[in-house]
């Protein structure tokens, strides 16, 4: 019994639903989609580099044309096809040879792939396109919190803003929604001061062990994808920095690193799994408090 449960929280959201109606045309159909859609994500990547880079340096996303960031000449044309063109130019600058980072490609590529998981886990809906739009956003709030260790609100509010679209794409109630908004950026809130005050007790550094950056990402992204969704979301990230950031000190010797990329790693498998995990542990848990649980929601 219990493998089929799990079998059923992993058959995330809509897609897993609506491929069983392609039948027969569902290989023809893949076939033609993902190499599209990965495409289609690599170029949106390409443009995801721009942000990450410029952002927070404050300069334009769309007046200066793409160059080398260290000889400042202009990239060509075909040197801006992404993915393919740092292989072609075997990570080098065309016109001053130097090597250009492995990032770009990378984060296109990351982009690509992650537009094609969207797709074979929420299907061709109105919703798929919102989560691609909530992956790439992801995707740059994560990198330039690991270049920076800060966050740009405008764009967290961004995502914030994708649930009013959703709202109508998805069954998510609204009430759903409300609770994800508080039910992790409020202990996230607590801990940080707490831990902001005890630092600074201790040490007079104005640091807390959770920025506030990162509560209101965790904010936002709960009122896209509600609470059901937002605590396996945590819960994933919380153990993924536990894990990197013991290597991370291993390595490096310092406890300081930056907390979003894990808290979007963590979103992203929430916002595709989270809900159903979360479903699936509440038909498991005790009769008796499945019973409690829901009489408590109707009481609300």
């Amino acid at each position: 019994m219990y493998q089929y449960n799990i079998l059923a929280a992993l058959a995330a959201q809509s897609g897993w639903r609506e491929w069983q109606y392609f039948e027969d045309d569902l290989f023809q159909f893949l076939l033609l989609a993902i190499p599209i859609v990965f495409i289609y994500g690599i170029c949106i990547g390409s443009f995801l580099n721009v942000v990450i880079i410029r952002l927070p340096r404050g300069e334009s996303l769309i007046k200066r044309s793409s160059h080398c960031m260290t000889c400042g000449a202009k990239i060509r044309l075909i040197d801006l096809i992404p993915v393919f063109s740092w292989l072609f130019l075997k990570g080098k600058c065309h016109s001053c040879g130097e090597k250009i980072s492995a990032r770009y490609p990378i984060v296109e590529s990351l982009n690509g792939i992650l537009y094609v998981v969207d797709l074979l886990i929420f299907g061709v809906n109105f919703n798929c396109l919102i989560m691609m739009i909530f992956t790439s956003l992801l995707i740059c709030v994560a990198f330039i919190d690991w270049d920076t260790m800060e966050m740009y609100i405008p764009m967290l509010l961004m995502i914030a803003a994708l649930a009013i679209p959703a709202h109508f794409a998805t069954y998510i109630p609204l009430k759903e929604r409300i609770i994800g908004i508080f039910v992790i950026s409020v202990p996230f809130l607590l801990i940080g001061e707490i831990s902001g005050a005890y630092i600074k007790k201790k040490t007079g550094e104005k640091v807390r062990g959770i920025e506030l950056g990162d509560t209101i990402l965790m904010a936002c992204a709960g009122a896209l994808l509600g609470w059901k969704a937002m605590i396996p979301s945590a819960f994933i990230s919380i153990i993924l920095a536990a894990i990197f950031g013991l290597i991370i000190k291993k390595v490096t010797g310092s406890s300081k690193f930056a907390f979003g990329p894990y808290l979007c790693a963590g979103l992203l498998l929430g916002a595709m799994f989270g809900e159903e995990i979360t479903m699936w542990y509440i038909r498991n848990l005790p009769q008796e408090e499945v019973i409690q649980y829901y009489s408590a929601i109707l009481m609300q």
